[in-house]
């Protein structure tokens, strides 16, 4: 774990659990993309740059999700680097706290606040000031979080954050957490197109074959929104069926569980809304959701 692996000239990625890409300017200073989940990472990767004599110039966060930003802090203080993301996702690299606020729906209680959803804070900027690499260039990966990125390099080798998960990933767990459902599907359909030397996501291997990924993560996504359809023929209330998806997948319930697949099973109510699918009605004081 935390091996650095070459996929191209300039470009390397750090094997941890979330994958931690490298780009090396020709005068050894480096462009980080994402810093894992903790500062214990963040200490193993500034470990890797120093091996190898490089210098850390810049952080780019694909996302601000804790696994993606937890390094940020420890590097930052310990190298000054700089650290870029999109708008919406600076306002959680700033306070952390945001990201449990927001996945459960207020102050999250003590066991919502670890490490897990909640990293310690650094100062970000917006990735449109960063003076890039030249080659480098920035993708919109909308869906899985607020204004998710993806980087590609100049050597051809896209970093694509969470835009899909592995396979292995896909058939254990079932529900990858999911902001907006609709953006979610397009960027699918758009990471099918895309023509290069390798795709690294960051929950899945490397792949020439990235469109294969993510048709495999389109159709979990379409089965989701089937089964809701069909626990949904009858009116039930959102705690129901979060209950019922729970079963039918064999999930265990946990805090993070809770707040994770309940996030993105209300996107999915939601996009089932917009799509004409699915009514929402209030009935005895509860807001009931059923197949039209």
């Amino acid at each position: 774990m935390y091996e650095l692996v070459q996929v191209a000239p300039h470009t390397y990625y750090i094997n941890s659990p979330s994958k931690v890409g490298v780009y090396v300017e020709e005068d050894n200073s480096v462009w980080l993309i994402d810093s894992g989940n903790d500062k214990d990472a963040g200490r193993k990767i500034q470990k890797r740059l120093e091996e190898n004599g490089w210098t850390l110039k810049a952080i780019i966060n694909t996302h601000s999700n804790a696994d993606h930003i937890g390094g940020n802090t420890l590097l930052q203080n310990r190298l000054q680097c700089q650290i870029y993301a999109a708008p919406m996702e600076n306002a959680v690299i700033g306070a952390p706290i945001l990201e449990p606020s927001f996945l459960y729906g207020g102050y999250p209680f003590q066991k919502l606040r670890s490490k897990f959803l909640m990293a310690t804070p650094s100062q970000s900027q917006d990735i449109a000031q960063a003076d890039l690499p030249e080659g480098m260039e920035i993708l919109p990966l909308g869906g899985h979080f607020w204004q998710m990125i993806g980087i590609k390099t100049p050597d051809d080798v896209y970093f694509l954050a969470d835009c899909v998960f592995g396979e292995n990933i896909v058939e254990k767990y079932h529900i990858s957490f999911v902001y907006d459902t609709k953006a979610f599907l397009e960027t699918l359909e758009f990471v099918k197109t895309l023509e290069g030397k390798l795709c690294i996501p960051a929950h899945a291997e490397p792949t020439e074959h990235i469109a294969a990924l993510a048709e495999i993560n389109q159709k979990k996504t379409e089965e989701i929104l089937e089964r809701l359809l069909t626990i949904c023929q009858t009116p039930k209330n959102f705690e129901t069926i979060l209950q019922e998806v729970f079963t039918s997948y064999g999930l265990t319930m946990d805090y993070a569980q809770y707040v994770l697949v309940g996030s993105t099973i209300r996107s999915y109510l939601s996009y089932l809304f917009d799509a004409g699918k699915v009514e929402a009605f209030v009935e005895n004081a509860f807001l009931l959701w059923k197949t039209v």
